[in-house]
């Protein structure tokens, strides 16, 4: 009885018509293309450096975890969370969204999962193809790579489609890449004490876990990343939640 309960609720808070709504306008044929050309260029990359580690031992996969998981997730995740929101906003169907007999938590829910899935498509699987070229697909870096960065893709989201609630695209956007920039490409690498409040190396604590290797620096243990990931989005998601439903009530956006 309490599982059925558990998965009515899980149920009501995924709306499969906002979910096929959503793909459908995140993704059209450009942003697509957007959505695909980094994750080409990090398998690219990958691939190029293997080539030349024939005669050099100077390539290092270990950074596909600095580089995907502070770069390649986190900008992939700021493209696809603050637009699958923010399109409706700026173009006024949230209104005839909201008018609608549909809870607040399953808008937000059902565009959070879109916007999670597609990070995974986009980014934590190319993430994990650029490793497996590098080390191979069975290589235990791979497939922590790969948890962690699907760990990763819950978490940007949960930021990044708070930020689509709580302020208008273009806002949304530029405070995500400042972020994006500022704190986790370069603060949360230099400084070792802001991984704390860093969903990507709550990423790469995970990842370490399963990869064991101590050249990812994610700076905190698995189970500090995992505790403060769950309590970070959680918390982000909530006030994702509060901020669409008082945008019921004023009729906008910060």
């Amino acid at each position: 009885m309490a599982r059925e309960k558990a998965v009515a609720a899980m149920s009501g808070l995924i709306n499969g018509v906002i979910v096929r709504i959503t793909l459908r306008a995140t993704l059209s044929r450009k942003r697509a293309l957007l959505l695909a050309l980094p994750a080409i260029i990090l398998i690219g990359i990958s691939a190029l450096l293997k080539a030349t580690a024939a005669t050099s031992t100077s390539w290092p996969p270990e950074f596909l975890g600095q580089v995907g998981f502070t770069v390649l997730l986190p900008l992939t995740a700021l493209i696809i969370g603050t637009s699958v929101l923010g399109a409706e906003i700026e173009d006024g169907s949230i209104v005839h969204l909201l008018a609608t007999p549909v809870r607040r938590a399953s808008v937000i829910f059902s565009k959070y999962l879109v916007a999670t899935a597609l990070t995974i498509v986009f980014a934590a699987v190319p993430e994990y193809l650029a490793s497996a070229i590098a080390v191979g697909p069975g290589n235990k870096l791979s497939i922590g790579l790969l948890v962690g960065a699907v760990a990763a893709s819950f978490l940007y989201n949960s930021l990044f489609v708070f930020f689509s609630a709580a302020f208008t695209p273009g806002r949304a956007l530029a405070f995500g890449l400042i972020y994006v920039v500022l704190w986790e490409a370069l603060l949360s690498n230099l400084v070792p004490g802001v991984a704390l409040l860093s969903l990507g190396h709550y990423g790469l604590a995970i990842a370490n876990a399963i990869a064991d290797n101590s050249t990812l620096h994610p700076y905190l243990s698995t189970g500090t990343g995992i505790e403060m990931g769950v309590v970070v989005a959680a918390v982000l998601l909530a006030f994702g939640i509060r901020r669409l439903s008082a945008f019921t009530i004023k009729g906008d956006i910060a």
